[in-house]
């Protein structure tokens, strides 16, 4: 029964996310949010729809601003409430900007609950929380003869303002309209906590069992309390042990076998056609897959991949979204960590996973979400995300966040990165680099004799000659006014200085803008260094060059 209960709550669990995320993808919805500007029917005929073809007659959405204030509940009129001190799922989902699933008590109910947030761009302006209930896990459990009788922790009990179904138990709040009134009597009798036992019990000839209803936390909200009455089971295991000694024995089993191999096979049929028809109106890409080969996708797969009409001619040309693959370091590769991409993305669920496809000539990259299907079963459900205009206009940010405004090199904060990153490097591969600081003699006079104008055309020239003499993986960055570094991998000292020598002739014989020299420190990363003892070294060797009469290279 707790297997059956837990299937049930996972399998609804994960139907409430997919309606969230797609939900979540109505860009005009994140703006309303952000404008506060959310109509009390807003969802008014989706709701109906849902309740009208699907199996979930009482689905509920709530949207808040980035604070945890309402600004819209569809089963209420009530909005502008504060959340943030009883829901810690609503907590993390603001500080870490991810979705949470789970289950969870507030004001109204005990209810599960998938927690997606809004974006307009890359800022982060509220939430969507879609919220499913118990009830058609307890119609669902019917069908096998098992009654349930949902029941909220007396904690969480004291702070319902307005209680769903209205049905209590004592101090505990019952959540599901089913709970049988000769159950809620029974346990009242008996003590509702003897029934919140990890070990089934027989009460009144009935199995009765328990299942902890836990948050994405661990917080412990409630137990999902079963009861079976035995007699057709004690039936059932008489029969059993009378046929094992007849020759019967054998064709009995495969009759109970074949009889459930077809129940399941019209109840996953039926339970595929439901799910179907929900991953085909999300806005994301949906696959299945057994993390090699594509099994599934929903309608959206063939929008990106629009050469093929069916899922058939996809697989007669290629068997995963594997082979469109960009490789890029912020980007999942085919095997991250020496393992496949797909279980990755499982193995590390808090993490955010993101991939860069090449589709016939078109760049896109995607958020990623993956889990798996079946317990026995190497099967994945994956949604795919499109955020290509979040990375484009995040790239862009970076570049200016990371570019020298007026030379285009790298600027300070860039070189302390890249040189941390090398440090970090060469320590782990145990080999060496080299550092070259420089900078312009009498910089001072240029500007003082010149003006500054010409002074910003002397760093932007000699900039581009430097820049022209550097090899690909070099870094290039102005760290101050008239400063600049170079970081050249893999490259020992008596190398470093050969390049420093170089740049100096170079730079001495160029003479455009007006004439100029410079003095270059260099020096080679040792394994005691960090990144202040390497810059410390970088910079007296520098010092050295300016004292002993500049336009030369001092090699520490």
């Amino acid at each position: 029964m707790r297997e059956q209960v837990s299937s049930l709550i996972l399998l609804k669990q994960k139907a409430t996310i997919a309606m969230a995320l797609s939900l979540a993808n109505d860009k005009s919805l994140a703006l309303k949010v952000k404008n506060r500007d959310i109509e009390q029917d807003y969802y008014k005929q989706l709701i109906q729809n849902l309740t009208q073809d699907t199996l979930y007659k009482n689905i509920w959405i709530q949207l808040f601003d980035r604070d945890i204030n309402t600004l819209y509940r569809s089963w209420s009129q009530k909005r502008g409430d504060n959340l943030s001190k009883i829901r810690t799922d609503l907590q993390e989902t603001v500080k870490n900007k991810k979705v949470v699933y789970s289950i969870s008590a507030a004001k109204f109910n005990l209810s599960l609950k998938a927690i997606v947030p809004l974006f307009v761009k890359d800022e982060f302006v509220g939430i969507i929380e879609v919220i499913s209930h118990f009830n058609s896990i307890t119609k669902e459990l019917q069908k096998s003869n098992i009654d349930s009788v949902v029941v909220l922790d007396k904690e969480y009990t004291s702070r319902l303002e307005e209680p769903f179904t209205k049905l209590f138990i004592g101090e505990y709040y019952i959540a599901n309209f089913d709970a049988p009134e000769e159950l809620r009597e029974k346990m009242q009798r008996d003590g509702v906590e003897s029934y919140f036992t990890k070990d089934c019990k027989i009460v009144d000839n009935m199995i009765v069992g328990s299942y902890e209803l836990k948050g994405a936390d661990g917080t412990l909200f409630g137990h999902y309390v079963m009861f079976k009455k035995i007699d057709n089971l004690s039936n059932l295991d008489l029969d059993y042990f009378m046929f094992k000694w007849l020759t019967f024995g054998i064709v009995f089993v495969m009759s109970i076998a074949i009889l459930g191999i077809m129940l399941l096979f019209f109840a996953n049929r039926r339970q595929k056609e439901y799910f179907h028809n929900i991953i085909n109106s999300s806005t994301n890409i949906v696959i299945v897959s057994d993390s090699k080969n594509i099994l599934d996708a929903n309608k959206v797969f063939f929008k990106y991949f629009s050469r093929y009409k069916t899922l058939q001619e996809f697989k007669e040309n290629h068997k995963s979204i594997s082979e469109f693959f960009v490789v890029e370091d912020e980007y999942l590769k085919v095997l991250t960590n020496g393992v496949n991409w797909v279980k990755y993305v499982v193995q590390n669920p808090k993490d955010v996973h993101k991939i860069k496809l090449d589709i016939f000539g078109k760049t896109h990259c995607f958020s990623i979400g993956a889990a798996k299907l079946f317990s026995t079963r190497e099967q994945y459900s994956i949604i795919l995300s499109d955020i290509t205009e979040q990375e484009i206009y995040k790239k862009e940010l970076e570049l200016l966040s990371t570019t020298d405004e007026l030379t285009k090199t790298g600027n300070r904060r860039y070189f302390e990165r890249k040189l941390k990153d090398e440090i970090s490097r060469a320590r782990r591969y145990n080999y060496s680099f080299s550092l070259i600081m420089f900078d312009i003699d009498h910089f001072k006079i240029v500007n003082d004799k010149h003006g500054h104008a010409i002074g910003d055309e002397v760093l932007i020239e000699y900039s581009k000659l430097v820049n022209s003499h550097l090899r690909e993986a070099d870094v290039f960055c102005r760290v101050g006014g008239e400063e600049f570094m170079i970081i050249l991998p893999y490259t020992p000292k008596h190398d470093a200085k050969e390049i420093a020598q170089k740049l100096r002739i170079v730079i001495e014989a160029y003479k455009k803008v007006v004439p100029i020299t410079m003095s270059f420190g260099v020096v080679e990363f040792e394994k005691s260094d960090d990144f202040e003892a390497i810059y410390k070294r970088v910079d007296d060797a520098l010092y050295k060059a300016k004292e002993s009469g500049r336009n030369m290279v001092v090699v520490e």
